[in-house]
């Protein structure tokens, strides 16, 4: 062991949740190390905001540095038939006032994950990249710490009272406790990639996701970047996107293109510029958020099938409130599990809500035009839910869309682990 070092706070991993947490920590007057174990800036996916991110971007000082970045604004999102029929822009300003919630943005994640790093080294947190934890450390039955290797293979010991886990979809805690739990329904497999040259909306539409349908309940996501790239991926059940035995991510995205008339126009007159990329079985929940010196958060937490872009927005909305959490039980002297049952029920709520609207979606007899017009008093709530207002109580909303579908019952996950199990209202 080379080296032994003391902390406030190790956040596992350098991605949106874990500066984010850090840089409120920092912000607090904690001593605060996030170990990255990748070189920035890097590749990711998952490049679309919604409109409930500005309270987060705004806590932790980004909104300047947003506006004045080169980012494609994003003001709404659409959806498109089979057929090529687009629907009416969503705008998000005929609800949410223009200068703040309405207005978001299409982002590279390169760039923006960037911008967050940096914004944690200057509210004071220690960031270090190319090192990898390789053991969580335990006393007593807490959590003390990690044990990490840094690029040259050295293994370094690094202590606290607390330890956010926020390393993303490797989810560290939860993969090494056997924590990790799958959806029962939402078992589904993603392919995509990146084309330059092809159709773009102009003006305000220009930085709209859209949102493209295919047979089965599948869909494409069409999202504009700026310097004349699109990220656009298909994600569908695994047997309809596999069947005939096609395993060639390539030859699985091509097939799929003549599936959306208004896909396949706006990709004529453009080339694809990077590899096709594969991810199955994506959306899961952590059994537990926290353990006695331990918070978990983003994407660790858990991951949400993306059609309504929640997961950059949950991802700095967990970071800041995790941290909140975090210092308040250091100022407390008290990192125990219980100490973040509050956070919990927020995370909680926040995901159940938006889960049971993604199921409505994959069910064929729901559409959410049939469902405001028959109950038009529910269009301010599925509006709020959907970009990202998500912790009210929309059981009125879920009492209506039983209507049409089986409202699904909240999974039993994601409560402190000493803690009995949450449940939402």
């Amino acid at each position: 062991m080379k080296s032994i070092e003391t902390f406030d706070c190790v956040v596992i991993g350098g991605g949106p949740a874990g500066c984010s947490a850090a840089t409120i920590l920092a912000g607090h007057g904690h001593r605060v190390l996030v170990l990255e174990r990748e070189r920035f800036p890097r590749y990711h996916v998952g490049e679309s905001l919604i409109p409930f991110t500005y309270p987060s971007l705004d806590r932790l000082g980004l909104v300047p540095l947003m506006r004045q970045s080169g980012f494609v604004k994003k003001y709404s999102v659409q959806f498109v038939a089979p057929s090529g029929r687009a629907s009416q822009p969503f705008y998000f300003y005929e609800r949410y006032d223009r200068e703040t919630i309405a207005q978001t943005w299409q982002v590279l994640r390169s760039e923006f994950d960037q911008i967050l790093m940096n914004r944690a080294r200057d509210a004071g947190a220690d960031v270090r990249e190319e090192h990898k934890v390789v053991e969580l450390l335990r006393e007593d039955g807490k959590y003390v710490g990690v044990v990490a290797t840094d690029r040259d293979g050295e293994r370094h010991e690094f202590r606290a009272p607390v330890t956010i886990d926020a390393s993303g979809r490797d989810a560290v805690v939860a993969t090494r406790n056997a924590w990790r739990r799958g959806d029962p329904k939402l078992n589904k497999v993603a392919v995509w990639t990146y084309y330059e040259g092809s159709q773009r909306d102009s003006g305000v539409d220009e930085g709209q996701t859209t949102v493209a349908f295919i047979p089965d309940k599948g869909w494409f996501w069409h999202i504009p970047q700026h310097n004349d790239r699109v990220s656009v991926g298909v994600v569908a059940d695994g047997k309809y996107l596999t069947r005939d035995g096609l395993k060639d991510p390539k030859a699985i995205f091509e097939r799929e293109i003549p599936s959306n008339k208004w896909i396949q126009d706006r990709l004529s007159t453009g080339r694809c510029t990077g590899e096709y990329w594969l991810t199955a079985e994506y959306t899961f929940r952590s059994e537990y958020c926290a353990d006695d010196g331990l918070v978990l958060v983003g994407d660790a937490y858990g991951f949400l099938d993306p059609v309504f872009s929640s997961g950059l927005m949950l991802a700095l909305k967990s970071g800041v409130a995790g941290a909140d959490a975090v210092h308040e039980a250091l100022r407390a002297g008290d990192c125990s599990a219980a100490r973040f049952q509050d956070y919990a029920g927020m995370m909680h709520r926040s995901i159940e809500n938006m889960r049971k609207l993604v199921y409505a979606f994959y069910d064929p007899k729901v559409s959410f035009r049939s469902v405001t017009d028959r109950f038009p008093e529910m269009n301010a709530a599925l509006t709020d839910c959907l970009s990202g207002d998500m912790e009210k109580d929309y059981s009125s909303l879920h009492r209506a869309l039983s209507e049409w579908t089986e409202v699904p019952t909240d999974l039993p996950f994601g409560h402190p682990k000493s803690e009995p199990q949450l449940t939402t209202a």
